[in-house]
């Protein structure tokens, strides 16, 4: 059976933009579309919660524009993120889809489910809030914060940004990168200046943003999230649940920003519960 580890990396050319993605798992109506987070490409995702959901449901995963190996420049705004995430999706045929939004990805994911609301059936979204929430735009300084410690440890920020500095975070956080590390060949490119500066300023604009409109996605949510987030404070994903009129919730004890990878045994079998009701 083809996983994560193996999975071949396919490409497809949308409105000039040659766009690559990973397509893997049982054979669905509706698939599960999976939306990254802030500098993240297609091998920062965790094998254990792909390769879960895929047991049960077809699963997508993409570079959106400018990230990894698909082409252009990454905007420096949600809705544009959004709108070329509805691009890619109709263009690989689906009318009817599954959206699992991390982090950044969690506010791309609602801005596909704004703008082309006949589009998502339900949407899990971990590690994020809404756009507009208080405090978001501080994320710079705690991601500048991290990238120093992590200089000096001479280990990925993420170490520091998605897992608490305890013992069973630093487990948690050594188990992570070594499932990411397990495929070792046909692997994505790494993220560019240019868009891990755009990234930053997108969620930056999106913290000082208007509050959207929430009340108007109607599709079943799941949100997820740690209960001490460094990045997007836990509040924020149980606010983001409140203002969404058909939501549940999930915060996860003694975690952090990844408290979804932490908690992966646990985490995918809800979302498959979640997904097949």
């Amino acid at each position: 059976m083809t996983t994560w580890k193996d999975v071949p990396t396919s490409s497809i050319v949308v409105d000039g933009v040659r766009y690559s993605y990973r397509e893997l798992g049982a054979e669905s109506e509706v698939p599960v579309v999976f939306l990254h987070h802030f500098t993240a490409v297609l091998d920062d995702w965790d094998p254990r919660v792909i390769d879960g959901i895929a047991a049960q449901h077809r699963v997508i995963a993409f570079d959106n524009k400018g990230v990894g190996g698909t082409g252009s420049v990454t905007p420096a705004d949600l809705d544009q993120m959004g709108a070329d995430a509805i691009a890619f999706i109709r263009a690989l045929g689906h009318e009817k889809v599954d959206l699992f939004g991390f982090s950044v990805g969690g506010a791309v994911a609602q801005m596909v489910a704004l703008q082309a609301p006949d589009l998502v059936r339900r949407m899990v979204i971990a590690g994020s809030g809404p756009r507009g929430g208080g405090g978001i735009w501080k994320m710079p300084f705690i991601v500048g914060g991290a990238y120093a410690k992590a200089a000096l440890a001479r280990k990925d920020a993420r170490h520091f940004l998605f897992f608490p500095r305890t013992s069973e975070g630093k487990k948690a956080a050594n188990d992570y990168f070594d499932r990411l590390a397990e495929r070792t060949t046909d692997r994505d490119k790494p993220i560019s200046n240019q868009a891990r500066i755009a990234q930053l300023r997108a969620i930056t604009s999106g913290g000082l943003h208007a509050p959207d409109d929430l009340s108007t996605i109607t599709v079943p949510v799941f949100v997820a999230n740690g209960d001490n987030d460094l990045m997007v404070a836990s509040e924020h994903s149980m606010d983001l649940a409140k203002r969404l009129p058909n939501a549940k919730v999930t915060i996860y004890p003694n975690s952090g920003h990844g408290g979804v990878f932490q908690y992966h045994d646990v985490f995918v079998p809800e979302v498959l519960e979640f997904l097949s009701d």
